[in-house]
């Protein structure tokens, strides 16, 4: 909805609401039964994660325009719903017939192996303004309000599986009353522009089940009463710094951003134990201080040909040591877990009529596994490449093919030198020190080709 309520005012809200359904699977071969096989004596289940998620709210806000002010204020509400969960479904014994297709449909499950239920409110509102000092210089004020609440439940929960008696539920709350942001942003000469943004701002506790993420419920009852019981986690917050240089013209874009930025109260997931079915708890981990910067240059010196470039340096690190387990580890002064402190890409594209063609690379950096840094991922190189070829107006060729505006035929190959590369990292939390093997390997080279029609 947009009304113009006067040539000054305006009004516009939007209404939303939203359905997701998802599953995660792995064909497990290890039964938490005592002697190591499922009911029907197979050594081998699927366990499904599931996930039934509904969300619904409405956004809302006022914009005035007077003198060189662009004034709004505006509220988001929202609810969410979600039932997230880990079912285990008997493969059968060998030769005694198919697999469960885990894409289709679920049989009955064996067991129910845990279950959580989630519901959230949220509201946040904000007041800002837009003065344009001069009509090349605009400074920007404004704060923003933020309220969240989450009830979480254990619906299941298989001990033998889990390793726990329950699974933790409890309500918490984010709320921050003023959140301020002020901006500016300067062109000048022709080409030329340049900005800063000063923003504080809170990451509401993250919705999560059990060993999900870094959030309150993906822990144990006895860990979330001894956390949040002690006051040991709070809502992450962040102040945020920036200023950059913008240059565009038909030839050359380029752009420089600097960023500094203090974390307070970073929430991280700890993982321990065996890869199969880990421990995982959630840590106040402290302060990180990051300070990066970001560069890009894109140049077109001929028509069709396009040559981009951009690199990022990024200095996170930890700000303290933290005990966990009744043992300090020296994380103060490492680069924070999964992020690499450099990356690189560059991208090469040529368009010649209906015939266009690209080459992209990007390096990424070596990567912290552990939180004191005594084991890392390497850095790696990766290359893709790519064509396509649009046939436009396919009635010149046969007057029964008019219909057909555009047909487009694309070939494209990814990871070209067919490099073996760690993807993601973490993928069930970080270790504070030595290997536990968390991670995904990236894909190899692969082929793909489409066709597209336009009607």
């Amino acid at each position: 909805m947009d009304f113009a309520l006067t040539s000054r005012l305006r009004w516009k809200s939007t209404v939303y609401a939203q359905g997701q359904y998802g599953r995660g699977t792995w064909a497990s071969p290890y039964p938490w039964y005592s002697d190591g096989l499922m009911p029907n004596g197979s050594p081998l289940f699927d366990q499904i994660t599931l996930e039934h998620a509904q969300r619904g709210g409405f956004t809302s806000a006022l914009h005035y325009q007077i003198a060189n002010n662009d004034l709004s204020a505006g509220i988001w509400y929202e609810h969410y719903h979600v039932n997230v969960g880990r079912n285990a479904y008997e493969e059968p014994v060998l030769g005694e017939g198919n697999p469960i297709n885990s894409m289709g449909s679920l049989p009955d499950p064996t067991a129910h192996l845990w279950g959580d239920s989630f519901s959230s409110n949220s509201f946040t509102a904000f007041v800002q303004d837009t003065y344009r000092v001069l009509p090349n210089v605009s400074l920007h004020f404004g704060f923003k309000s933020l309220w969240q609440s989450v009830t979480g439940d254990q619906t299941t929960n298989i001990p033998a599986y889990t390793g726990t008696d329950a699974l933790a539920s409890g309500t918490v709350t984010t709320a921050r009353a003023f959140l301020p942001h002020i901006s500016g942003d300067w062109h000048f000469l022709k080409n030329h522009e340049l900005f800063f943004d000063v923003a504080e701002n809170v990451k509401s506790y993250p919705i999560a089940g059990y060993k999900g993420g870094a959030s309150p419920f993906a822990m144990t009852q006895s860990a979330y009463d001894q956390t949040m019981g002690a006051g040991k986690m709070k809502p992450e917050t962040n102040w945020n710094f920036a200023v950059g240089y913008r240059y565009v013209d038909h030839l050359l874009n380029a752009s420089l951003y600097a960023y500094h930025t203090n974390f307070h109260n970073r929430l991280q997931q700890i993982t321990s134990g065996p890869i199969t079915n880990p421990y995982s708890a959630v840590m106040n981990v402290g302060g990180v201080t990051m300070n990066g910067v970001d560069a890009a240059l894109v140049i077109t010196p001929v028509t069709g040909l396009s040559l981009s470039n951009s690199i990022s340096w990024n200095h996170a690190t930890y700000d303290q040591n933290v005990t966990s387990g009744g043992t300090t580890y020296a994380i103060a002064g490492q680069q924070i877990v999964n992020y690499p402190r450099f990356m690189y890409k560059a991208s090469l594209s040529y368009s010649w009529r209906d015939l266009s063609a690209h080459i992209d690379t990007i390096y990424m950096g070596k990567r912290n596994y552990t939180y004191t840094g005594d084991l890392s991922i390497p850095s790696y190189w990766l290359t893709s490449a790519g064509a396509q070829y649009h046939l436009r107006n396919l009635g010149q060729y046969n007057r029964h093919l008019g219909f057909l505006q555009d047909l487009t035929f694309s070939f494209n190959v990814y990871n070209l030198t067919n490099t073996t590369y760690i993807a993601t990292a973490g993928e069930n939390g970080n270790s504070m020190s030595g290997d536990n093997q968390s991670f995904l390997i990236g894909a190899p080279r692969q082929y793909f080709g489409s066709i597209a029609a336009a009607f």
